[in-house]
């Protein structure tokens, strides 16, 4: 096994030496060595993939379809992409100019950042939110403007907006992901529309991640795009909504001439994505509407469950209106440190959660749990835990 020479010890890229890696990735790794430990950490959808989709991927590998496809991803997932996106929001994005498939939605956040953004250039980002957001930030020089969500019940607010707005001159971009990972929050309409006329006051785009936009409950989703086009990069794609993690396909949609810029960075970083992934995507696109709606009923019954529980066994929870994520308040007999409390909760009880400090400020004193697993694995947890609860509530854990 080779050593690194001593004399490059210190060649490396500065700034991502500063950068942590991934708290949530590092935290499940740990707990991932526990013996009959019951996950509930990851965002990993449980659901196989459609049938029809998968067909469309081998069809794609018999056909030899093996060489480059265009490096904005080929032609009919973009046009099925764009005939999606006017079917449920009535956006019109042009295929050829203004949409680029990537390498999930991922490479979509990863590229749009690194196209848009300078060193000293501020971005505003309510918390919690998708933790992969704040080092890539940092790896452009930019600098994270955290708004803290946490006592406006995790949305964000017209005035915290317009605030932070106001005290960062410097805002070039403003992340929204909703709806939210990790608290399943969803933006109404009204709500949407409120910020959307806070933002088109100002020269900044906004990232709208909607890869969860399938996965509603209790309200139709509306995209910011319908109200600020010229202003927003919408990011989204099939690993959610079909269940297609592994495939790794991701779009975003935006004015041509901020694509132009992006799909160099783009090329820059994958050349482009992968023939029969892209296959699939396309037959999701066009025939798949159903697929989501029948992952729904499973994901709604499993929501109430696991809400019901925490309830039931001391945790205050977020009300999710969509994704597959619960957000609990530790209850408050115990150590408010949300990363000593899930390692105990790993520890003791065998129960993996995520803790909520990783997604920023407003996400201390928190767990999140992922209800994408089976009925039996859920049940089986909900009792480890309030046995644990039982268990250990008669003790101090100040």
């Amino acid at each position: 096994m080779p050593e690194l020479a001593k004399k490059l010890e210190t060649t490396v890229n500065e700034r991502l030496r500063q950068v942590a890696p991934s708290a949530i990735r590092e935290f499940d790794d740990r707990v991932s060595q526990i013996p009959d430990i019951i996950k509930l950490s990851l965002g990993e959808p449980d659901q196989n993939v459609p049938e029809h989709v998968k067909q469309a991927a081998i069809a794609s590998i018999v056909a030899n379809d093996s060489h480059y496809s265009a490096q904005k991803g080929s032609l009919p997932l973009r046009q099925a992409i764009s005939q999606y996106l006017q079917r449920k929001q009535n956006l019109n994005y042009d295929a050829n100019n203004e949409i680029v498939v990537t390498i999930g939605a991922t490479e979509a956040i990863t590229s749009t950042l690194f196209s848009l953004l300078n060193a000293g250039d501020e971005v505003i980002v309510p918390t919690p939110s998708y933790a992969l957001y704040f080092p890539i930030i940092e790896l452009t020089g930019a600098k994270i403007v955290m708004v803290d969500t946490s006592q406006t019940d995790f949305v964000l607010t017209p005035a915290a907006l317009s605030k932070a707005l106001e005290q960062h001159p410097r805002t070039r971009l403003i992340i929204l992901n909703y709806p939210t990972n990790p608290t399943g929050r969803e933006y109404s309409q009204a709500e949407v529309t409120a910020l959307a006329q806070i933002i088109e006051k100002y020269p900044v785009y906004v990232l709208s991640d909607e890869i969860y936009s399938e996965l509603v409950y209790d309200q139709p989703h509306f995209s910011i795009a319908r109200l600020l086009p010229e202003q927003t990069i919408l990011i989204s794609g099939v690993s959610k909504s079909h269940a297609m993690t592994g495939y790794r396909i991701g779009y975003l949609a935006a004015p041509h001439a901020t694509v132009t810029e992006i799909t160099k960075m783009h090329a820059f970083m994958v050349t482009a994505p992968t023939n029969s992934s892209q296959a699939a995507a396309t037959e999701a696109l066009n025939n798949g509407d159903a697929d989501p709606q029948a992952s729904v009923q499973i994901y709604r019954k499993r929501r109430d469950f696991i809400q019901r529980r925490l309830n039931e066994i001391g945790f205050e929870t977020v009300s999710p209106q969509g994704a597959f994520y619960v957000f609990a308040k530790i209850p408050e007999q115990f150590n408010q440190n949300d990363n000593e409390f899930a390692w105990q909760l790993a520890q003791q009880a065998h129960v993996g959660c995520t803790p909520g400090n990783g997604f920023g400020a407003g996400g201390a004193g928190y767990l999140r749990f992922s209800y994408a697993a089976s009925d039996e694995d859920l049940t089986e947890a909900m009792n480890r835990i309030e046995k644990f609860v039982q268990q250990e509530g008669g003790q101090t854990h100040a």
